[in-house]
């Protein structure tokens, strides 16, 4: 447990301010992520340095494709999450009974995370499996000492965090994957208990800030698969930076979300198409293995530039950041 960073105290008790939601928090009580408590009116991060998760994974499965591709990256977790999405995969650890005295994990202090990275010679710490905006602190203390051991970090989020934690950990975050998750607030509103303006705020304020994003869209049957509102999402990253390599990703029935099929891959096939028309040098397919989609294509010349199968890299022939066969510049971080 350690004293939040983002809340000011007020006649009620306290407000957290970490994230969009701003909960006012009677003592006592905590607010919708379930892991920042009131107690006498000091905010508390319940869930600090305690490790729901400690994973060695390949960047590729963040999914991170333009960040030093095959590398390893050491993912981390904490129980809790500020959004309620009814179709989470992760539900287990981030919708966790909230009535849960003593939040579950592992102790799991800064210093033992980035000893954990080295060990495993990762080259990134992922914040990832759950929301990293509701563990910042323990976050922030673990890119701090990642960056003087040579470690990087990274983030893979739902984009529903306030600016001035996003502006803190920047300097210490080269990559985020953001979860896009519609176009729509109808859908923010009743599928994620949310908004969508934060989470394209995030975007773009993260791309500003010099860290590298990618961005993810689950596409759900029937909910965000309409061409229309593709097409809007599509132009908006565009307008941020049409670098921004766009992943989108095939729904299976989870959680609270078990009357809709999966996603066709032809559905997914459209949407590719979808974001190339308005702009995007890259557009993936996500959850689709051995689909032609999964590859890096150079957007001058059309050659496969790294070759993927599922979260395994086969070839990556990008020199110095350029394609070799043309020359073009492939954005990424690639040493």
């Amino acid at each position: 447990m350690q004293e939040a960073r983002y809340y000011e105290k007020t006649a009620e008790g306290v407000r957290c301010l970490l994230c969009p939601h701003n909960c006012p928090i009677k003592s006592g009580e905590r607010g919708i992520c379930g892991v920042r408590e009131n107690q006498d009116g000091t905010l508390q991060s319940l869930n600090y340095a305690k490790a729901i998760a400690v994973h060695n994974d390949p960047i590729e499965k963040k999914p991170l494709f333009h960040v030093l591709p095959g590398s390893v990256s050491l993912s981390v977790a904490t129980v809790g999450c500020n959004l309620k999405c009814a179709h989470c995969q992760n539900h287990d650890i981030s919708q966790y009974p909230r009535s849960t005295r003593n939040p579950p994990g592992q102790p799991a202090p800064p210093e033992a995370i980035v000893a954990a990275a080295l060990k495993a010679g990762a080259e990134t710490i992922s914040f990832t499996y759950s929301e990293p905006t509701i563990f910042m602190e323990w976050a922030q203390d673990i890119a701090n000492l990642a960056e003087k051991a040579g470690v990087r970090c990274v983030s893979i989020t739902n984009g529903y965090t306030s600016e001035q934690p996003i502006r803190d950990i920047a300097h210490n975050l080269i990559a985020a994957n953001v979860d896009l998750k519609s176009y729509r607030q109808e859908f923010y509103h009743q599928t994620c208990g949310a908004k969508l303006q934060p989470v394209l705020d995030t975007i773009r304020l993260m791309r500003s800030l010099g860290i590298w994003v990618e961005v993810t869209t689950l596409i759900i049957p029937g909910l965000n698969d309409n061409p229309a509102e593709l097409r809007e999402l599509a132009e908006f990253l565009v307008s941020v930076d049409a670098a921004i390599p766009w992943h989108l990703s095939r729904f299976h029935p989870d959680n609270q979300m078990l009357d809709r099929s999966p996603t066709p891959v032809a559905t997914i096939a459209k949407a590719r198409e979808i974001g190339h028309a308005a702009g995007l040098r890259f557009v993936y397919s996500g959850n689709v293995w051995g689909d032609a989609g999964e590859h890096t294509r150079c957007p001058g010349c059309h050659a496969v530039i790294i070759e993927r199968f599922g979260f395994s890299v086969r070839r990556n022939l990008i020199e110095d950041g350029k394609c070799p066969q043309c020359g073009e510049t492939i954005e990424g971080i690639w040493e």
